[in-house]
């Protein structure tokens, strides 16, 4: 069921129910007034033919009008030929009329009004007529209630209209962006909640063409990536099948073969590590653990690769935290930090691994420009921006880290460095907090 049909039935059953509940107030207020206008007739008609009731022709007028006349004697009894009409005024106290005093009165439907005459007194009763009111208010109402559902119906199919032309628009870019384009927007126009929709699916088309980008971008890096392993790969093994390459020859080619190639498997894990980070299949195998067994054997690892290149590694380990983490994926956090900080670190400066509360990674490269520090862990940005000004990585290891963290219940955090360069700042949940 459309908006308009869903509008047009709550305005018809909104107009319904007012209707019903007007014409239910309205009824007892008229039957009610009516009832009183009735006894006031009725008792002004008794207070003037009070000194001629013995006139016949007053009495024929009376009974002409549907009233009952009732005599009552010096001793307060109650007679006439109107058996329904006696029996009223007894009821109603009209014998008390023989004191002098008029008496007023109801029993049932029968109105009595008694005033005193002569010797003794009479009584005037007439039914209350509210049969023919009460038909009249029930056409009345329904009336009212059939105009109030067509005017509904009709202003909740406009109403319906109007408030659904926005959305169907809304609804058609959203379609069109489900197939595909991005150059759409909706129009911010309409009520205050209209435009929020509007604008709320602008920003959602504005968020796809940038992600979109930096999948492309990021597809584009990854290709060029792989590719240059791929080329010393295929070249040097086009050498050693052709025969060129031979003798003491070929223990290099290969070596540099199975270099390329574990480029190649580091990058193919990497990246299927970044795909299954959101999948609820990616295995953690949490526990309490110490960092600095961890932080001093990877130390050992990298002082000899940073060394190597002419970098200066250090360790700084001034507490042993405990932490509730992968010991596993730790490790291949502090391999992404440190193979992402000798890249960039010239000759000649340092590396640091620090262990305090927190595990710090920090270098003394040309670090980044304070805008890159909060997105640096976006997939690519980094790789992109950089690419042309320094060595860079595939764009998937700050990633891949930052991922690892938060699986783990952590956070890390990106800022320069004392050193010149960036600095890196992962924590860990400590090991009592885990319940």
């Amino acid at each position: 069921m459309n908006l308009a049909a869903r509008i047009a039935l709550v305005c018809l059953g909104v107009a319904f129910v007012a209707v019903l509940i007007a014409g239910v107030v309205s009824t007892r207020l008229v039957l009610s007034t009516s009832q009183q206008v009735s006894r006031e007739i009725l008792r002004s008609q008794a207070d003037v033919v009070a000194g001629q009731i013995s006139n016949n022709r007053v009495e024929q007028v009376l009974e002409g009008q549907g009233i009952a006349i009732v005599r009552i004697s010096a001793t307060g009894e109650v007679s006439g030929s109107d058996r329904a009409a006696v029996r009223a005024a007894r009821e109603a106290g009209a014998g008390r009329v023989a004191s002098g005093s008029p008496v007023s009165g109801v029993s049932g439907r029968l109105n009595v009004e008694a005033r005193p005459s002569g010797a003794g007194g009479f009584a005037l009763v007439q039914e209350t007529e509210v049969g023919g009111t009460y038909r009249k208010l029930v056409r009345n109402i329904l009336f009212a209630l059939g105009i109030g559902l067509v005017v509904a119906c009709l202003a909740g199919l406009a109403l319906g209209t109007v408030l659904g032309r926005p959305l169907r628009r809304v609804a058609s870019v959203a379609h069109s962006m489900s197939a595909g384009r991005r150059d759409l927007r909706v129009p911010v126009v309409g009520t205050v909640e209209l435009a929020e929709v509007a604008t709320s699916v602008n920003s959602l088309a504005d968020a796809l063409q940038r992600s979109e980008s930096r999948q492309r971008d990021f597809l584009l890096s990854v290709s060029h990536e792989l590719r240059t392993p791929l080329t010393a790969v295929t070249g040097f093994a086009e050498s050693l099948a052709d025969g060129v390459v031979t003798g003491d020859q070929v223990a290099p080619v290969g070596t540099v073969i199975l270099d390329e190639a574990r480029r190649l498997d580091r990058l193919v894990s990497d990246l299927l590590d970044l795909a299954r980070l959101g999948a609820d299949d990616f295995r953690l195998d949490l526990a309490p653990m110490s960092l600095e067994p961890v932080v001093r054997s990877a130390a050992e690892v990298w002082h000899a690769r940073c060394h190597a290149r002419g970098v200066h590694f250090r360790l700084d380990v001034s507490a042993s935290p405990v932490v509730h983490a992968d010991p596993r994926r730790l490790r291949q956090v502090i391999d992404g930090l440190l193979e992402n900080a000798l890249r960039v670190t010239p000759a000649g400066h340092p590396v640091v691994l620090s262990l305090s509360s927190v595990l710090e990674v920090r270098d003394g490269g040309p670090g980044l420009a304070a805008e890159d520090y909060p997105v640096a862990f976006d997939r690519g940005v980094l790789h992109a921006r950089y690419q042309d000004s320094r060595p860079v990585g595939t764009g998937v290891g700050l990633a891949l880290v930052h991922g690892l963290v938060t699986r783990m219940g952590g956070t890390i955090t990106a800022g320069p460095a004392p050193e010149g360069g960036a600095a890196f700042t992962v924590t860990l949940p400590p090991a009592n907090t885990i319940g």
